[in-house]
């Protein structure tokens, strides 16, 4: 899994990804064996899927990921088949969350990073230190750089409805920190963008 890497910088955001929350909400991370298919789309159009397997077992933990790609420029089709190792830490408040351990060889030197997301800035899926990638946030100008990246309405309804316990044991669960934080940024946007151009909120 060792080819090169592209020297322009991609953007995260829009290259095919998979996420553990993802899987973890689709149960493949409950214990023994099971199969499925990831499939991505863009303004309601398909554009591409991998067949996945989950393995979770005591001794043996892995997410396989088997997928054809076409070649842009011959059209020649590649079948690719390969293993993610997993692995997992405790959560704080019980439970273990689990984790891909990249695949990616880059100059011979395995990354191994624990890692929440693959991305597919390749041939193969790896993590996004691999495939230097870069955020469309980070490429922002003027007001909208400051900014940042706009959190959209639905985005932070999904957040809220996921938030369904607020506190535990007195303190401020992860979930509705992730939404505070993320309720906050879309405020501090409305009155940049205001500023930026004179309107009044």
């Amino acid at each position: 899994m060792g080819r090169s890497l592209y020297s322009n910088r991609q953007e995260a955001d829009y290259l095919k990804q998979v996420n553990v929350s993802f899987l973890k909400k689709h149960g493949y991370f409950n214990y023994g064996w099971r199969s499925g298919t990831v499939t991505w789309s863009r303004q309601g159009e398909q554009t591409g899927n991998i067949s996945i397997q989950s393995c979770i077992y005591e001794n043996e933990k892995y997410i396989r990921f088997i997928y054809i790609q076409t070649d842009n420029y011959s059209g020649e089709k590649k079948d690719f088949d390969y293993k993610i190792p997993l692995t997992n830490t405790s959560c704080h408040f019980g439970g273990k969350r689990f984790w891909f351990k990249c695949p990616w060889y880059a100059n011979g030197v395995y990354c191994g990073k624990r890692i929440g997301v693959l991305y597919k800035g390749g041939d193969y899926f790896a993590c996004r230190h691999c495939y230097n990638l870069t955020y469309s946030s980070r490429k922002l100008s003027g007001a909208s750089k400051i900014a940042g990246q706009v959190v959209s309405i639905p985005e932070l309804e999904k957040l809220e409805k996921e938030a369904k316990t607020k506190f535990y044991a007195g303190k401020m669960t992860r979930k509705y920190k992730r939404y505070i934080k993320k309720q906050d940024k879309s405020h501090f946007q409305l009155l940049t963008m205001a500023r930026k151009f004179g309107a009044d909120i």
